[in-house]
């Protein structure tokens, strides 16, 4: 018998998967004693390389099903850590004990309601742009939370409107013998007794 490619020359091997004749020259011998035809053997490595390659992919997915289904301690911990915080998140927004409602004496803590008011102006200038109120009842009730019955200690405080710093706030009747305190977008002022007040 001839080789399949060199019609001259006696066939000495025969190709494992087409079983065409070859000789030395044409053979391919991929594994010991397994000989194929130089076509042959190029589909064999294809697809053993291929085959190979699936292998690979398959182990590598099953490490990393094998990793996702193995918990240790770390992960237990991690889990039981995020759903405390979440319920402790959830009490805060939407449940939990109230605190007691403040109650302040505006007739006899006027330093408290100054401070109070002056807290409620800046917010005011700093949602509505900038700008002071042109009275202090325009705080009420959005900046100023304020009950009806304590609208009228508001008079106790002394409201003006200042081109050079914006506003100045002060005790209308400061105590006689005490500094007067005078609240301003600049600071705190204080004048001295005698003033009479701002």
């Amino acid at each position: 018998m001839q080789c399949k490619h060199h019609p001259k020359r006696p066939a000495e091997f025969f190709c494992a998967t087409c079983n065409a004749p070859l000789c030395k020259e044409c053979v391919e011998e991929v594994r010991p004693r397994e000989y194929f035809c130089y076509e042959c053997a190029m589909l064999h490595s294809v697809s053993e390389v291929g085959n190979s390659m699936r292998e690979k992919r398959e182990e590598e997915e099953e490490k990393k099903l094998k990793r996702r289904r193995k918990w240790g301690p770390f992960h237990y911990f991690v889990t039981v850590s995020s759903a405390l915080i979440l319920v402790m998140w959830g009490v805060i927004i939407f449940g939990g004990q109230k605190a007691p409602p403040r109650s302040i004496d505006h007739a006899t803590k006027g330093r408290v309601l100054l401070f109070m008011v002056d807290g409620a102006i800046r917010r005011f200038a700093l949602y509505e742009g900038n700008r002071y109120p042109e009275q202090l009842t325009d705080l009420i009730p959005e900046y100023l939370p304020l009950r009806e019955s304590e609208i009228a200690h508001l008079k106790r405080l002394s409201y003006q409107s200042d081109v050079r710093v914006g506003y100045r706030l002060s005790l209308a009747n400061p105590t006689p013998g005490e500094m007067n305190i005078v609240l301003s977008p600049k600071g705190i002022e204080y004048t001295s007794p005698s003033g009479g007040g701002a």
